[in-house]
């Protein structure tokens, strides 16, 4: 991976209750790091480290800024490990996976002493619904989330696996646009490990997203371009939130918002 500053990379370093978690993490450091947390990307379904946040300028800008960043691959994506079993797809247990990998970068609980305690989140698309799940659950650790495409409604659940398995072994058509658009997505990229990408849908389904369950309670920024219907829905999520801002960026989808230096600009003044 090709980095615009100096950084350190570490692969099937991290062990989640003694063993190997099998997740690429980068971490990228700024030349003149500003007394303030370190960034923690996590990024959207099919996508990568170097796909959502390098190509697109995000570790630049965010070095540029003078913050650190922390970076993961998540499992059956990028250069992370794509595991047989089921269970390491779960979203509890990726959560469980991000969290050792910040202790084990050095990342500690907020303290109003230290200003570079805890961490900030920027999360994309499936990565806002981790970092929503995980920013809820750990407040003692996340100073403030950033969440680009979001929505309160997880599209991975209605994802129609039967439909998606018969298109791949002998090209059915899928019916359902949703499916369609999703598949495509994650075939787009070469590199992608398909079978990994419908476990992990799979293992989705089997912990659907309800942002009630547990709401962050510390700053969010709600992010999505004006021609994607989460612009809409996020407002559902801005509602449970009460400390939550909206940006939305005009002209920009789903597919191409994260490249927006709208966003960029936006997320790193509210991180400031």
């Amino acid at each position: 991976m090709t980095s615009p500053g100096k950084h350190k990379a570490t692969m099937e370093h991290h062990t989640t209750e003694g063993a190997p978690a099998g997740l690429n993490s980068v971490v990228f450091e700024p030349d003149s790091p500003a007394a303030l947390p370190p960034v923690f990307l996590i990024h959207g379904f099919a996508s990568s480290i170097d796909l959502n946040w390098v190509k697109t300028g995000w570790v630049k800008a965010l070095n540029n800024a003078g913050r650190l960043v922390i970076s993961v691959d998540l499992p059956g994506h990028g250069h992370s490990a794509a595991p047989v079993d089921l269970d390491s797809y779960t979203p509890g247990k990726i959560r469980a996976d991000l969290l050792q990998i910040l202790f084990d970068e050095g990342v500690r609980p907020l303290t109003a002493a230290d200003p570079t305690s805890g961490v900030d989140l920027i999360g994309y698309s499936l990565g806002s619904r981790l970092a929503w799940e995980f920013g809820a659950t750990q407040p003692e650790l996340v100073r403030k989330m950033v969440l680009g495409g979001p929505n309160p409604d997880d599209p991975l659940a209605d994802f129609d696996l039967r439909a998606a398995q018969d298109f791949l072994n002998d090209g059915t058509p899928i019916a359902d646009e949703s499916t369609a658009w999703l598949l495509n997505m994650a075939q787009v990229i070469p590199s992608n490990d398909i079978f990994a990408l419908l476990a992990l849908i799979q293992a989705v389904k089997m912990e659907p997203f309800d942002p009630t369950d547990a709401v962050p309670r510390m700053p969010v920024l709600l992010v999505a371009g004006d021609l994607d219907e989460r612009a809409r829905s996020m407002d559902r999520l801005a509602a449970l939130s009460k400390s939550a801002a909206r940006v939305v960026i005009p002209g920009r989808n789903h597919n191409n918002t994260v490249t927006s230096r709208e966003f960029k600009d936006a997320a790193i003044a509210f991180l400031a």
